[in-house]
């Protein structure tokens, strides 16, 4: 070629001067986006302006959806988000250092939910390191074991192939992150999760590069769900069984227990909270005598965390466990005591019998009483109109409308709050809960619906959930870059986009990533309402044993970590919407009305 130092961007050409560093970038992220990324989430620094400016000049030419956020923390949590309701691998840019150690708590619920991400870490060159010099620190190897995949990539020199190099990095990168190996299959062991690209970078770290024609992806796009599953281990009948579904287990928990006739304990965020089997009062069940003592069987699907219960079962003597994960690299094994495990089961086809359908049917309507003596008291007050439509007894109709009115009026309790924030919520919607006490109360309470529903149950933490939220909702409500909702000649056709993203969280979780309210300038404001209860501090732990013995002032300030923040400032501070609800009237107000961008919806709540 005619010029000595070819630019390694085909349709890219730099300005004012050239730099390896931005050459690489632009390769790199350009290579990203022919893999099917799609989302990409900077966190400002001056050793990842390479990449930073090439992610700004990829949003340019329409080739990726660009997020900008200050703290890295909340960074990582929305590229989990939009990587989560995608099914797409999603890329977070840092610079070095702190920048880098930041993104751990995303990077480790990544890693325990299976979730694809890909942290692009920019570096000092090798020879700084170990030498103090300003903000490096030893980046390769920080995350430990919670990564599928590391590579530590040399400083750019500009050579021929660097671009190439680029290429397969992103490559394998992306199959890494997706739990796939070379030829594109999936491979259960480790399976999808995050990946660390470490970066080194020497000065001039950037020079103006601009696109001519923005890259498109080679292949069109698959997520590993679309893989054909293997048919699995058949279980037999015989043994009174009970099907577990826990964070992650998806709609094929609830498959496999119709397919056996089982009764379903499906936890809340489980995807497999539905369905005729479903027994939602599992915990009292559990504990009654002739249902969880006369368990003999038990099959997991998932990682349940919400009970207390369900642990106990698996490690119960005389209890067969089966623990069922299509990838992953730990197994659920509560105490140790599961002793089979499996990527997938069947029902043996079978036609049940009379015994059988009286085991599930038991569960289903025991569930069903149960619940129904919890919940609201059922309206005894006659309406006074009959069958024509007309009121034909007035002093009843009276009675009516003061008890409706009543009820109205009356203040919002939790389990008011998740009933009203479930029934609100519909498939085309999106559904969020925060590590609080509330998503326990939805889990005893919210009966079978099949809606979309996601919490943070890897580790269970309430890091980054406003964050998540937030991701979840951009990736939700808007076609990603390449995509189109009707289709053409040019890009694959997508779902219609979906109506409002709720989150349902407790005043600390929102407290501990309040950060993540604020939004990059001139980028989308999704329709995102973010219920929170609060109650003042967190009064999950007042569920502790300890709640009983320790002194009140002591477990007050260092659990419950009493607060007097002001919400409605605080959404006023960021640009977000507000509303108050103390009744339930007020509740069903603020959950039905319009939705136009992000709100923030305080319910207070008795401790």
């Amino acid at each position: 070629m005619a010029d000595p130092a070819p630019h390694p961007v085909q349709a890219g050409r730099s300005q004012g001067g050239r730099s390896p560093a931005s050459d690489a970038a632009m390769a790199l992220l350009s290579a990203f986006v022919r893999e099917g990324v799609r989302d990409v989430v900077v966190a400002p620094g001056s050793r990842s302006q390479a990449l930073a400016l090439a992610a700004a000049e990829l949003e340019r030419v329409g080739a990726i959806r660009l997020h900008v956020r200050i703290d890295e923390r909340g960074a990582a949590f929305l590229a989990l988000g939009t990587a989560v309701e995608s099914g797409r691998p999603a890329l977070i840019v840092t610079t070095s250092g702190t920048a880098v150690a930041n993104l751990h708590p995303a990077v480790l619920e990544a890693h325990h939910s299976g979730v694809p991400l890909i942290v692009c870490s920019a570096d000092r060159p090798a020879e700084l390191r170990g030498i103090r010099s300003n903000q490096t620190t030893m980046q390769p190897g920080i995350f430990a074991g919670a990564v599928r995949l590391e590579r530590d990539v040399p400083a750019p020199e500009g050579a021929p192939g660097e671009a190439d190099a680029a290429a397969a990095v992103a490559r394998e990168a992306v199959a890494a992150a997706l739990g796939r190996d070379a030829s594109g299959d999936p491979v259960p062991h480790p399976g999808p999760g995050p990946v660390h690209v470490n970066l080194q970078y020497r000065e001039p770290l950037s020079a103006v590069l601009t696109l001519d024609v923005a890259p498109r992806a080679e292949e069109p796009w698959t997520t590993p769900a679309e893989a054909p599953r293997p048919g699995g281990a058949v279980i037999e009948h015989g043994p009174r069984t009970i099907v577990v579904a826990g964070a992650g287990a998806g709609p094929a928990a609830e498959e496999f227990a119709r397919d056996g006739g089982w009764p379903l304990i499906a936890e809340v965020t489980s995807g497999a909270h539905f369905g005729p089997n479903l027994v939602v009062a599992y915990r009292e069940l559990l504990r009654e005598p002739g249902f969880g003592d006369a368990v003999e069987r038990v099959v997991v699907f998932g990682h349940p965390t919400l009970s207390r219960e369900v642990p106990a079962l698996v490690q119960r003597d005389g209890v067969e466990a089966i623990v069922v994960a299509p990838t992953g690299i730990e197994w659920y094994d509560p105490g140790r005591r599961v002793r089979r495990f499996e990527r997938a089961v069947r029902a043996a086809a079978h036609e049940p019998d009379a015994d059988e359908r009286a085991w599930t049917g038991r569960w289903v309507r025991a569930s069903r009483m149960l619940l129904d003596e919890a919940g609201p008291a059922a309206a005894s007050v006659r309406s006074g109109v009959d069958e024509t439509g007309h009121v034909s007894d007035f002093s009843a109709q009276r009675e009516y409308m003061r008890a409706q009115l009543a009820a109205v009026r009356a203040p919002v309790t939790r389990r008011m709050l998740v009933d009203a924030v479930w029934a609100a919520t519909w498939p085309h919607d999106r559904l969020v809960f925060g590590a609080s006490r509330l998503i326990r109360d939805a889990d005893r309470a919210v009966p079978g619906r099949r809606i979309p529903v996601h919490a943070n149950r890897g580790l269970a933490g309430i890091d980054g959930t406003v964050a998540t939220a937030l991701g979840i909702a951009i990736a939700s409500q808007a076609p990603a870059p390449g995509e189109s909702e009707a289709p053409d000649a040019a890009a694959p056709a997508v779902p219609a986009r979906t109506g409002v993203t709720r989150a349902l969280i407790g005043d600390l979780t929102l407290l501990h990533d309040v950060g993540s309210l604020l939004l990059g300038q001139g980028e989308p404001r999704p329709r995102l309402q973010l219920i929170v209860g609060n109650d003042g501090g967190g009064t999950i732990f007042d569920a502790l044993e300890v709640a009983g013995s320790a002194a009140p002032e002591a477990f007050d300030r260092v659990q419950f970590t009493p607060h007097a923040v002001d919400l409605a400032a605080l959404a006023g501070a960021y640009g977000w919407g507000y509303a108050r609800a103390t009744t339930r009237g007020e509740l069903d107000e603020a959950l039905t009305g319009r939705v136009d961008g992000p709100q923030l919806v305080e319910v207070p709540l008795p401790r």
